[in-house]
């Protein structure tokens, strides 16, 4: 990397040096771009003094060290705190903590407010994911889309970026949607882990197998879509409700024999119930969206 390709690179201040903080601050570093940082914890920034980052002594010392502003903290009380009497005018200020949609908005009609533009972000990766190209990992970002565009190149460092709306609220919706998702799957994962557990059966041996149905079960995604889309929940139905609901008495009453508590399935399955109740047993499972929008009357 040549002395002019180090110093053309888009100088970063990043508040907040927990794990996360720390691998995008050595992944900017690495990169050669000029990073300054701060942390509540003083010696916990300390640390990237010695990979080349300048330790301001304030949040507010960081904020006027350079334009880009990344702040990665704990909470929204966190981002709050860090820049109550830091002056943003003219930064633009990108918030990667984890927070709501209205969250979100809230932070950007502060900093416009303030003469800064802002974008929110939402890290779908862990700290060992950053800076590593084929890991998967990417940054969810909404909100200005001239700041994003100035700094596309600077934010795709750590990790890909994904862009899904000038709404400064479109990352956290994006990310909490996917991080539900993934919950609800790791409770069936869990699920079927206690099944197999008081049995002759290594939980290794059976992975691959719970792996491959996860696999080949979810394209079923990709149908769900066209059918919440187009409002018909029959469309192309292979398994209808009806059938679901009386399959699912099977899987209570094996957990009942296997002495499982059934309070992961339960909740599901009495939606289903429900949704079945209300004479929708042509559909599949994905007319349950109906029973959980609390904003009108289907969610009655």
């Amino acid at each position: 990397m040549t002395h002019k390709e180090v110093h053309s690179r888009t100088p970063v201040t990043l508040l907040g040096t927990g794990a996360m903080g720390t691998a995008l601050a050595r992944t900017w570093l690495a990169a050669g771009h000029e990073v300054t940082v701060w942390n509540r914890t003083p010696s916990r920034a300390e640390a990237l003094a010695a990979d080349g980052a300048t330790v301001a002594r304030t949040a507010a010392e960081a904020v006027a060290a350079h334009r880009l502003v990344i702040a990665c903290l704990l909470d929204d009380a966190s981002v709050d705190e860090a820049l109550d009497g830091a002056d943003p005018t003219g930064r633009d200020l990108v918030n990667l903590t984890t927070g709501t949609p209205a969250e979100g908005r809230a932070r950007a009609a502060w900093a416009e407010a303030r003469g800064a533009r802002f974008l929110d972000g939402g890290i779908m990766a862990v700290p060992p994911m950053i800076g590593a190209p084929d890991s998967g990992g990417y940054v969810l970002y909404s909100g200005s889309p001239e700041a994003f565009e100035e700094h596309r190149d600077t934010l795709a460092v750590p990790a890909g970026t994904r862009y899904v709306g000038a709404d400064p609220g479109f990352a956290a919706l994006h990310d909490v949607a996917l991080l539900s998702a993934m919950s609800g799957m790791f409770a069936g994962v869990t699920h079927a882990f206690a099944l197999i557990r008081p049995e002759d059966i290594a939980p290794k041996d059976f992975a691959p197998l719970l792996v491959d149905w996860l696999t080949a079960m979810a394209p079923a995604v990709h149908q769900s879509a066209d059918r919440i889309q187009s409002g018909d929940y029959t469309r192309d139905v292979v398994s209808n409700l009806a059938m679901q609901v009386t399959a699912n008495a099977t899987l209570l009453r094996t957990a009942e024999e296997q002495r499982v508590s059934p309070e992961l399935l339960t909740p599901y399955t009495a939606l289903m119930e429900r949704r079945l109740a209300q004479g929708h047993g042509d559909e599949d499972g994905t007319g349950m969206v109906e029973l959980l929008d609390l904003r009108g009357g289907s969610a009655a």
